[in-house]
């Protein structure tokens, strides 16, 4: 087996690769991939631009004091192609997405605002059916969209409907989730199979096919969430696994801590429809994304019982441990494999499957 301490990361900046890199002058499609090309983008050009102490948290969302309360806050924007997928649509993403993203600070989503920027020629009854959905989602979440915005572009300028969400709600007392609390020994437990999303937007778009139907997994986690903090506040961080999929997650909250995380590869739940598409299309399941799913790195002492609470929700039944975070090999994230190898997780560079959310 090799030792995994000799590991290190990779510098970016001393390859040469068919890849671009941030020395690239065009933007590709795989600065929105949610890899290495996309932290590039923020760490050259975002961040440096706009600064701030609340925006190099970098998290899922901002974690704000104003006027004696602590809020969360945070905006995304959806460009999924097909619109509607078996399982959800693209007003589901862009409710559940900002939800979630809130969830992962531990708040509960009040408000949500939301801007369409629409293609000249769309379908007003298209335009209806997105709206319809996103109007059910925010019911089912418990989160009310408040104010909003519409755009539209000339014909051969967009790709139909474009969606932007931006939400706010309160964190509780007592909860402070980031990726720099987390410590060696955390457990990591991911709250089911990973890589639906991802498999179910490819099979439509591409017109696919693999004996089963297979759903998005798109849901609101918030109610998972608050049974978890039930259990304990202290929970240390918290990722939703989207673009870039469970191991973008893991290597983002490596990074961040300065620990080492270590999976076992057989342990990770990954459906047999997701496991045969990827191994037919050549696809790592780490890689594929989610959109009803998270990760949680949980202290030790309250793993068991964080694990208990997740498996009585619906949305986190299947939820099991996948690793640990470790003092060895520091930001690196390492697979034991089923033959008792070790290979090491890399953040992926561009996406695998562009415009899944």
């Amino acid at each position: 087996m090799p030792d995994v301490t000799q590991f290190r990361a990779p510098d970016l900046t001393a390859w040469t690769c068919p890849a671009p890199l941030r020395d690239h002058p065009r933007v590709v499609m795989g600065h929105g991939g949610g890899g290495a090309l996309s932290a590039e983008l923020v760490q050259h050009i975002f961040a440096p631009a706009f600064g701030g102490e609340v925006l190099a948290q970098l998290g899922d969302s901002a974690a704000v004091s104003l006027g004696g309360a602590r809020l969360a806050f945070s905006t995304d924007s959806f460009v999924v192609r097909p619109l509607f997928f078996p399982g959800g649509s693209i007003g589901d993403l862009a409710v559940n997405g900002t939800v979630n993203d809130l969830a992962m600070s531990g708040a509960r989503a009040a408000y949500l605002s939301c801007g369409f920027i629409l293609e000249e020629g769309v379908e007003v009854a298209v335009v209806a059916r997105v709206a319809e959905a996103m109007g059910a989602a925010a019911r089912a979440a418990g989160v009310e969209v408040a104010t909003g915005d519409t755009k539209v572009v000339e014909a051969g300028h967009g790709d139909g409907i474009y969606i932007n969400t931006s939400g706010i709600g309160l964190i509780p007392a007592g909860v402070d989730l980031r990726p720099q609390r987390v410590v060696p020994g955390d457990v990591v437990i991911v709250s089911g199979d990973i890589g639906v999303h991802g498999v179910t937007i490819m099979s439509v778009r591409e017109g696919l096919e693999f004996g089963v139907e297979i759903e998005s997994d798109c849901a609101a986690l918030g109610g998972l969430v608050e049974a978890m903090l039930a259990v304990t506040p202290d929970l240390h961080v918290l990722r939703d696994p989207t673009r870039g999929g469970l191991a973008a997650a893991l290597n983002e909250i490596a990074a961040a801590s300065g620990t080492g995380v270590v999976i076992q590869e057989r342990g990770v739940p990954v459906p047999p429809t997701v496991a045969n598409a990827c191994a037919i299309l050549g696809l790592d399941p780490l890689y594929v994304a989610n959109e009803g799913k998270l990760v949680a790195f949980v202290p030790r002492e309250h793993a068991d019982a964080v694990l208990d609470a997740m498996r009585a929700h619906p949305l986190g039944a299947a939820a099991t441990v996948i690793g640990e975070a470790v003092e060895a090999h520091p930001g690196m994230v390492v697979a034991r494999t089923g033959l008792g190898g070790t290979r090491v997780i890399d953040l992926p560079i561009g996406e695998q499957l562009p415009r899944i959310c």
